[in-house]
């Protein structure tokens, strides 16, 4: 206890150990539903035995699919190391896990949208994960976070927010393509759709009473349900603890040079530019999750000093940077500072054994994979659509009055979800922003490296519209 005392400096941070404790149990609890949504967004990228989407065979089962159960053992493994590293290092109470929204990047955008494979994608996470260390170090990264307009901060993690939920009502059967509408109501009477409204309904209930892990609750009281109903059935053999499955379909499973084609006839600056803007996304997303997670939740911890910074920001900085760039060698998409962080520091957490305590919990949950297996998409949806709530609220720090602002704003929002893209929405905020700016005699507000950001963004469309890329 006087080891922990003293190397955690709990009584500088006014906190005990008993309150670490309980700390870090609350939030694993609120973000452990990421244990099963991120294999299952992710094993839409191909991620899974069959390559084959649609496949009943490839269907999220951790033990016996032998890439979606490395997924779910990188998921926990980078949640761990990243979450230890931030406890450990930067003596935070913040949580580390494979983004939401980063995945659907990955999965929808690279993946399935542009034609690369996982495993190029993955390169394209490292990649980004190498950046990120090198401009943490440099304090680049604190630079362009600085550089970025708070609007567009926001709205980039709004934007997010309704493109997950695009994602999660979709994969509840609640909306579905139509050739009139582009868009409607799915089969509402089918039981899978059924099952997955239920999940809804209770989870927004539990989120609305506050109960603590109401989105994890939630999905256990849909899988259950859908289990009596005979929705979901057992597997034969099923038991409730086993060994890991093995993280080697996944391991350093890096494309070089299929992500930069080499070898190939395609146009070099349409490649260079397509890998350039990949990364980037890649890079800004991770960058406004991070520093708005550590800067919001730090806030309410009381944290920040009185120019408004977090002290040890850079620390906790480069723990993000490495855990994604581990996240990548063990096989997921990019890791970020979870903003369900907040749940634990309302129960009290002040320092990184919070932390620690969460890093422990992910390991432990590796021995339950085949618990996992049994959580269809019908479950884990209506935790997506949930998830788009709490991103959406940050829509209400947005100055709509003025235009310069709202419209850059709306653009990042809407067409993430409208063009199924998470970097296209980043794009046009990026580009709008300044034209709009200079238009009204205000380019000056603008940092010189949002212009940079813009014409980057530029050159990217024009390589979509010239090569298809």
């Amino acid at each position: 206890m006087n080891f922990l005392q003293k190397f955690f400096k709990l009584k500088e941070n006014n906190t005990t150990v008993r309150t670490e404790v309980i700390a870090g149990i609350t939030t694993f609890i609120t973000m452990a539903y990421i244990i099963f949504v991120n294999p299952d967004i992710l094993k839409m990228a191909g991620m899974n035995a069959s390559g084959a989407l649609g496949d009943k065979a490839a269907q999220f089962n951790a033990f016996n699919d032998p890439v979606v159960g490395a997924v779910l053992v990188a998921t926990c493994l980078s949640a761990a190391i990243g979450t230890l590293i931030m406890g450990l290092y930067a003596n935070y109470p913040f949580a580390q896990a494979p983004g939401m929204g980063l995945n659907a990047f990955f999965t929808f955008t690279v993946v399935l949208g542009m034609g690369y494979t996982w495993q190029q994608a993955l390169t394209a996470v490292f990649i980004s994960g190498i950046i990120f260390i090198i401009i943490t170090i440099t304090r680049l990264r604190e630079s362009i976070v600085k550089a970025i307009p708070m609007t567009l901060k926001y709205a980039v993690s709004g934007g997010i927010g309704l493109f997950i939920a695009l994602i999660g009502f979709k994969n509840a059967g609640i909306v579905a393509g139509n050739p009139s509408t582009i868009i409607a109501f799915g089969n509402l009477t089918s039981p899978k759709t059924l099952l997955a409204i239920f999940g809804l309904i209770i989870t927004g209930l539990l989120v609305a009473k506050n109960v603590k892990g109401s989105m994890l609750i939630g999905i256990f009281i849909t899988t259950v349900a859908g289990i009596v109903t005979d929705i979901i059935s057992i597997p034969k053999g099923f038991t409730v603890v086993s060994a890991p499955p093995s993280i080697s379909p996944t391991f350093w499973q890096f494309d070089f040079s299929g992500l930069l084609k080499l070898g190939d006839n395609a146009n070099l600056f349409s490649t260079l530019v397509t890998i350039a803007a990949i990364v980037l996304s890649f890079t800004l997303v991770d960058l406004f999750d991070t520093i708005g997670t550590l800067i919001g939740t730090g806030s309410k911890a009381g944290m920040l000093d009185k120019e408004g910074k977090l002290p040890r920001i850079n620390k906790a900085l480069l723990s993000d940077s490495i855990a994604t760039t581990t996240g990548a060698v063990l096989g997921t998409s990019t890791v970020v500072t979870y903003v369900e962080s907040a749940s634990g520091v309302m129960e009290g957490g002040r320092t990184g054994l919070t932390s620690v305590v969460t890093s422990i919990l992910f390991l432990l949950a590796l021995f339950f994979a085949p618990v996992a297996g049994l959580v269809p998409s019908e479950a884990t949806a209506p935790a997506l659509i949930i998830v788009g709530v709490f991103m959406m609220g940050a829509l209400r720090h947005i100055n709509f009055d003025d235009f310069t602002e709202a419209l850059p704003a709306f653009l990042t929002v809407v067409m993430m979800p409208f063009t199924f893209s998470i970097a296209n929405g980043i794009a046009s905020g990026l580009i709008v922003y300044p034209i709009v700016k200079i238009a009204t005699g205000k380019g000056k507000t603008v940092h010189p490296l949002v212009y940079i950001l813009a014409v980057l963004f530029i050159l990217r469309f024009i390589a979509m519209a010239k090569y298809g890329a």
